[in-house]
């Protein structure tokens, strides 16, 4: 089990927390153009629905700064109450300014310093936005990302790692120049009146070392709520290991207080996908439970037939799916385990473990599927009609066991 980082300062975005030893909470962000209502708001739904607790939304123009309250009002309209943060680059200030109404309709403000201007028109620019939150009592997340660094910053610190007696690599200043920049930006933030329960830092990298090294350094350097995320993670398999695998050491060691998992969609694939693979890394680390897991082994020349196969992914899309209105009713059935198998070297054995598992025959064995429930053979499922029959147990098992 992970350590959580007890000394994050608590931020509270709508009625979610984050920080402060709250459990991590999964976040997504849309790809939809923000003006566009219909299709943004029917997306925050997809994405509440499969369990993101924070929803993003890009505000690049006007069209898209007017079009966040109605947004919000038709969410709360269906009693879809997840908040909503502004993503803002380059013309945050002015849209946020000339558009109150979007700027109290959203939970939160991200900020990148590296994208809010330069020179002195940077300077007025973050405050413009920083007044703003004092203004409507809205958190900001701080989000500096390795691929658009603030100019400026860059120049000041390279000058200064060239006049030092012992230089950083390069390697070594692009983390320093992330934390600095993230950690100045937060301390003007304070200066402007911002409160550090107000304030969500990120540093975004694509590297998975690289994003390990520079959470690492931040959370040894400041108390504040950290977001994390490997930024532009990649497609299908890749995004999903490298994510994992930069996450997974990062929230072993208690660093992180909400995250996301920035997957490229496949061609028409669900933008809900990120959410399912965010809630499956923390539920498999053992830091939360979101949906009961299924146990299924990986298939052999014992199990030639792919029926075992079809019936596991048929059992978990069936908890999914009934987890909408399962969680509502039955508390704690997010912890329920669930066992599919192939053949019988395994099978009793982990079905045995699990909740209730089934084992189905492989290769030359009885065409038989014994099923366990906590451990205790209960029934043998036989013929056609097995997955119907043991999907009908699993739900028998949730009404007995997480009912009132």
């Amino acid at each position: 089990m992970a350590i959580k980082r007890q000394d994050a300062r608590a931020v509270f975005i709508g009625g979610v927390k984050v920080g402060g030893g709250a459990p991590v909470v999964v976040q997504s962000m849309t790809n939809t153009d923000t003006a566009d209502v219909d299709a943004t708001t029917e997306q925050v739904m997809a994405l509440a629905a499969a369990g993101s607790e924070l929803v993003r939304l890009t505000v690049n123009n006007d069209a898209a700064a007017r079009a966040v309250p109605e947004i919000r009002d038709r969410l709360m309209g269906q009693g879809v109450d997840v908040p909503l943060i502004g993503d803002f680059h380059f013309n945050g200030h002015r849209l946020l300014s000339n558009f109150p109404a979007c700027a109290e309709a959203l939970a939160k403000y991200r900020i990148n310093p590296g994208n809010v201007g330069s020179g002195e028109k940077r300077d007025s620019q973050f405050a413009s936005m920083i007044e703003t939150a004092c203004r409507f009592d809205k958190p900001v997340r701080i989000g500096v990302n390795w691929g658009s660094l603030d100019k400026g910053l860059v120049a000041r610190l390279m000058d200064e790692n060239s006049r030092s007696d012992n230089p950083l690599d390069a390697t070594h200043m692009t983390y320093r120049i992330m934390v600095v920049s993230a950690l100045e930006s937060a301390q003007r933030a304070e200066e402007l009146g911002l409160g550090s329960d107000h304030i969500v830092i990120s540093c975004k990298m694509s590297g998975v070392q690289d994003l390990i090294a520079v959470y690492r350094s931040l959370a040894q350097s400041c108390d504040y709520a950290l977001h994390l995320g490997l930024t532009e993670a990649g497609m299908g398999s890749k995004g999903m290991v490298a994510s994992s695998a930069a996450l997974a050491v990062l929230l072993q060691e208690g660093i992180g207080d909400t995250i996301r998992i920035s997957l490229t969609p496949e061609p028409g694939g669900a933008r809900t996908q990120e959410v399912v693979v965010a809630q499956e890394l923390l539920q498999s680390m053992g830091i939360r439970a979101f949906t009961p897991m299924v146990v299924a082994c990986p298939g052999c020349g014992r199990t030639t037939s792919t029926y075992f196969q079809h019936l596991a992914k048929q059992v978990q899309h069936h908890l999914r799916e009934r987890m909408i209105q399962w969680k509502a009713v039955y508390p704690g059935v997010e912890n329920l385990s669930v066992a599919v198998m192939g053949c019988v070297v395994n099978g009793p054995g982990e079905s045995k473990q699990a909740n209730i598992g089934i084992s189905l025959p492989g290769t030359g064995e009885s065409p038989a599927a014994p099923v366990y429930v906590d451990g205790e053979k209960t029934v043998t499922l036989k013929g056609d009609n097995i997955a119907d029959q043991f999907i009908e147990l699993v739900d028998t098992y949730v009404k007995q066991h997480y009912g009132n």
